[in-house]
Formats: C-alpha cells, structure tokens, sequence
C-alpha cells in the first residue's frame, strides 16, 4: 500500500512537471523550455527534476507522446465509423483532429513542427504516431473500397498529399492565428475545402465507383 501511495506521488509530479512545462513553452516558446523555471514553478530545487526526467530531451520526448496519445484518441471514435461512411468519417476525424490542435498548440507545434533543435522522439513516444498514421491510411483505403475515392488515393503519392493538406491547414494555423476558434479563421475554415479537393482530385471513374 506505501509503495503503491509512493508511485502515484512520483506520477502526479511527473504530470505537474509536463504541465507546467508546458505553460513555460506556451509563454517563451518550445525551444525556450527551461528546468530552471519549471523547477521553481512546481516548487522544487533544480537537482530534484532530474530524479523525474534526466534532461530537458526527455521533458520534450513525454510531451511529445502525450500529445500522440491525445491525437490519436481523438481519432478513435470514427475509425468505426469508417464500415458505415467512410468520407463522413474522415472529414469529422479532421475536424475533431483541428479542433484538439487548437485547444492545445504548444503540443501540436511538437508534433507538426520542429521546434526543438535537436530533438527526436523516441521509439516509445514515436510509437502513438505510428498507429495514427495507420490509422489514416485505414480510412483512405476504406473510401477507396466504398468508392468513394480511386485507388491511387491510397497510393503513397496519395497519402503524402492528404497529409501535405492536413498539415499545410495546421501549420498556417499554428503560424499565424493560433488563437482562432476552429473553423472561424483564415486556414482552419478552409480545412474542409482542401478536403474536398483531395476527394475531387482522385474521384474514382465511373467503372471503379460501381465497381
């Protein structure tokens, strides 16, 4: 029971630290993370946060699959959709996907960008990005299969480009109007469009859509 009390203590720091991490970011930017203010904003000597987390890297590699796991669990909920409608489920999957991205920038800057010099996520924290990328070309394929789109959509070609869409509406976003609600500013609105033109773009012919 004591060492079970002690583990959750040692867990709720750590959640402590990447929260407060993550407000210094959001004030001074990614790159600008500092142990020093983060120790003293969490109450503690500079030498204590390294029990927790060896270097600044392995602050930013927790973070980094934090925001995974975040981004991928908004996904979640549509891949069942996809059996049923699979462009309905991809367009409400990009929006749920923009809209946590707006409630959370200085994660969604880690995951999209590179702000850190230097910084590669591990193995472990990668992993989150794996299954979200897996996920994504499950619900091309399954337009593909219901005919929704071509073939060549779930290509490698046409999966570059869905992403080069997707991320080119986040990174205006996160550049220019990170404050705008979802859907209201300049490059979130036009997340549908872009959308629709991949859909135009690789419309099946008139054989494969019967097909």
């Amino acid at each position: 029971m004591r060492e079970d009390r002690r583990l959750r203590r040692r867990s709720e720091t750590v959640q402590e630290i990447l929260d407060t991490a993550i407000e210094v970011m959001a004030e001074e930017g990614a790159a600008a993370l500092s142990l020093a203010e983060v120790a003293r904003r969490v109450g503690m000597r500079p030498p204590s946060l390294y029990q927790y987390f060896p270097s600044k890297m392995a602050i930013y590699d927790a973070l980094f699959e934090r925001g995974m796991r975040q981004a991928v669990e908004v996904l979640d909920p549509y891949v069942t959709r996809l059996a049923e409608d699979p462009w309905g489920a991809i367009v409400a999957g990009q929006e749920a996907t923009l809209a946590w991205m707006t409630d959370n920038p200085v994660l969604a800057q880690l995951l999209y960008w590179r702000p850190v010099p230097g910084f590669e996520p591990s193995p472990q924290a990668f992993e989150p990005a794996v299954r979200q990328l897996e996920i994504l070309r499950r619900a091309l394929q399954a337009a593909v299969d219901a005919g929704q789109l071509a073939p060549a959509a779930a290509s490698e070609d046409g999966f570059a480009l869905y992403t080069v869409l997707v991320s080119g509406v986040i990174s205006q976003h996160l550049s220019n109007e990170p404050s705008a609600p979802v859907g209201k500013g300049r490059f979130t609105r036009l997340a549908r469009t872009a959308l629709d033109m991949f859909f135009r773009y690789y419309a099946p012919e008139k054989g494969e859509r019967d097909g």
